[in-house]
């Protein structure tokens, strides 16, 4: 059954029948010390992981001078790292719910603090893409276990409201603090010091985790999903391969159609092995939660479609208004402070609204902001209205993160939560490898930039409003 998650009734308005009262939310959402330390190492392991998605990005020409590597050999760097941390989520996720949450967490922050050490001190390609690799399975241990910590920690209510928007808040905010920290450090200390800051970060959150999180995983030791975790992350490997090596070469290679080809048939192979899975990787009668279906694709669209539009703005403001780096990274600076006043105000929000209200709304508030930024032209002024544009848009995309983190795992036993927050967190992953591939190779093979970007965030915008529209209806029809 569907479960609703709007903020439950008060006892004034709740129903008079003592048959079947309403779960009252908790209303205090104070955290104790001791839990602010705790969503602290949590919410620290998930900012690492989202600097590492773009801080290396600036540095790659220096990188690859540096290394020997060719410029074909550099998308490399990026897809080394993502092919792993996208495809062994599902299986992390669920490995942390058999065999402890903690222990997995604690031995992924151990591997990305190694392999990032590895990393920075890479002496060819080949060692430098071993740590890449290694910081990437290290990730997808961190970021399920991490999340489904954090959701068993916090009671539902507006407690885990507000861990889950402090958490959103930072894997966004880390995601644009990468993009302009990676390219001072370059610029100060080399590309080394970008993989040397997230070596510092492992060895910061892996002292204080073991003392403060408790072991948690489900009371019973069912047998592991073999079939299910070889089909599930092959075609996850395969999908995110093809579509990341699609992002700099064109859908028209040999190896994207193998991949895309053979990710879909594994994707699917997955789906009929768990319908006869004893104990299956993937509970579909949770995948029948409408809350769990539509918050997941309201989440994947947020995540493509935003990823998108920095990805061409980052080439606009560049190639067509010919700001320079530092400037660039000021606008997505302002980006970031709005997005950290939305992780604030988004529990409050949801408390006031409930959570599938607040998705859909979010939804629609992204999607009308990504359409003004159609008004960009090359004119100066058009930097203030890219920033505006594509600030207020991000504090839209924060509330859609948070909402439909919350969305998703409302209603779901402690039990499972590792499986729920693996499908949250795999909708992340994949939502940011999967915008940029689909969407800007419109920009980049367009006669002109300009119209290219135009195209794109027209298509963005499009995408994200019939999203909201949909999830509106599909949430609305599941309400307990």
């Amino acid at each position: 059954m569907a479960i609703d998650t709007s903020p439950a009734p008060s006892p004034q308005a709740a129903p008079s029948s003592p048959a079947a009262p309403p779960a009252p939310r908790p209303q205090n959402p104070r955290l104790s010390s001791r839990d602010r330390l705790v969503l602290f190492v949590l919410c620290a392991a998930q900012f690492m992981v989202a600097l590492d998605f773009s801080v290396l990005n600036v540095a790659l020409p220096v990188l690859g001078a540096d290394l020997g590597m060719s410029q074909s050999a550099l998308q490399w760097a990026v897809t080394a790292f993502a092919l792993p941390s996208g495809g062994f989520l599902l299986l992390f996720g669920r490995m942390g719910d058999l065999f402890g949450r903690r222990r997995l967490f604690l031995a992924g922050l151990a591997l990305f603090g190694l392999s990032s050490l590895l990393a920075t001190f890479a002496w060819d390609p080949v060692s430098f893409l071993a740590g890449r690799a290694l910081q990437g399975v290290g990730a997808a241990a961190i970021v399920p276990t991490g999340m489904s910590l954090l959701t068993t920690t916090f009671p539902e209510g507006p407690q885990r409201d507000r861990a889950l928007g402090i958490s959103g808040t930072l894997l966004s905010l880390g995601f644009t603090i990468g993009m302009v920290l990676g390219g001072v450090l370059t610029d100060t200390l080399g590309w080394r010091s970008t993989m040397g800051l997230l070596t510092l970060f492992a060895l910061i959150v892996l002292p204080l985790a073991p003392g403060l999180l408790r072991e948690s995983r489900t009371p019973d030791r069912p047998r592991l999903d073999v079939p299910g975790a070889a089909t599930v992350t092959g075609g996850l490997l395969a999908l995110i391969y093809a579509l990341s090596t699609a992002a700099e070469r064109g859908f028209g290679g040999t190896d994207v159609i193998v991949t895309l080809v053979a990710g879909v048939l594994l994707l699917a192979a997955f789906g009929y092995v768990e319908t006869r899975a004893a104990a299956p990787l993937v509970s579909l009668p949770m995948l029948r939660r409408r809350t769990v279906a539509w918050g997941n694709l309201g989440g994947l669209v947020t995540f493509s479609m935003m990823s998108t539009v920095v990805f061409v703005l980052t080439l606009y403001l560049q190639e067509v208004l010919r700001l320079s780096a530092f400037e660039t990274g000021m606008v997505f600076g302002v980006q970031g402070v709005l997005s950290v006043v939305a992780g604030v105000c988004a529990p409050k929000v949801i408390g006031r609204f409930g959570a599938r209200r607040t998705l859909v709304g979010s939804l629609l508030g992204q999607g009308v902001f990504v359409a003004a930024l159609l008004g960009i032209g090359e004119s100066g002024w058009s930097v203030y209205l890219a920033t505006a544009a594509v600030s207020v848009a991000s504090m839209f995309h924060l509330g859609a993160i948070v909402s439909y983190g919350v969305t998703v795992t409302s209603g779901v036993p402690d039990r499972e939560q590792g499986l729920a927050t693996g499908l949250v967190t795999s909708t992340q992953q994949v939502g940011i490898t999967i915008g940029i591939p689909l969407l800007g190779v419109l920009a980049t093979t367009a006669p002109d930039l300009l119209s290219g970007t135009r195209t794109v965030l027209a298509t963005d915008a499009a995408v994200v409003l019939a999203t909201a529209a949909l999830t509106g209806l599909g949430l609305r029809r599941g309400r307990a």
